[in-house]
């Protein structure tokens, strides 16, 4: 068992895809960790979704001095960059992060910080990277004649073609096109869904 901080507690979270599989083995694996079953938040959901109950009430419950303990790292986070983003605010409110499987990955240690440090810095990088196939993909379709997606829809189909183009790319995320190209995630989802056949439509 491993001692509890000096100054927090230790809370876990755990959670499994669907409904049929057991979330057994990452309840036993935090228990023996020396975390209270009281203090162990749970969801038997997708991790794409980000609608995570469980997870909301543990980031509500975790206070200052607090370690956050994951059985992997997988288990917390939609995404490299949701991952990073987590663990990053709950070092701003003064909560440690720990994963059980991935050892080295522990903020409440110098090394550890600093493993998550290089983490940080290889998930920005592959946003960059990102970012730039998405510019060449957003420049690629205004060569083949699709107009420049803006706040203001002018033509029917074009607009619609090249966020379809984009987003047909599963390699790029939503936030990353939008972030890329100044939108909205409202106003994406409405090009992307705009048939051929509407009308033209003025967006906010």
């Amino acid at each position: 068992m491993v001692p509890l901080p000096e100054s927090g507690r230790l809370l876990g979270d755990a959670r499994v895809s669907t409904d049929d599989q057991d979330l057994s083995l990452q309840i036993d694996a935090l228990e023996k960790h020396g975390i209270a079953n009281s203090l162990i938040f749970m969801d038997k959901l997708s991790g794409a979704r980000s609608d995570r109950p469980g997870l909301s009430k543990c980031l509500d419950a975790l206070q200052s001095g607090d370690v956050l303990v994951v059985w992997r790292l997988d288990r917390l986070g939609r995404s490299m960059r949701h991952l990073i983003t987590l663990v990053e605010d709950l070092r701003g409110r003064g909560i440690g992060f720990r994963s059980l499987n991935e050892g080295a990955i522990d903020t409440t240690s110098a090394s550890g910080e600093l493993i998550f440090n290089i983490f940080s810095a290889l998930a920005q990088f592959e946003r960059r990277l990102i970012q730039e196939r998405t510019k060449a993909g957003l420049a690629a379709a205004r060569a083949r004649g699709a107009p420049r997606w803006t706040s203001s829809a002018r033509s029917r189909g074009g607009e619609g073609a090249s966020g379809k183009k984009l987003a047909a790319d599963k390699s790029i995320t939503i936030d990353d096109i939008c972030d890329t190209l100044k939108i909205s995630r409202s106003t994406y989802y409405r090009y992307v869904a705009m048939r051929p056949d509407a009308p033209p439509e003025r967006f906010a």
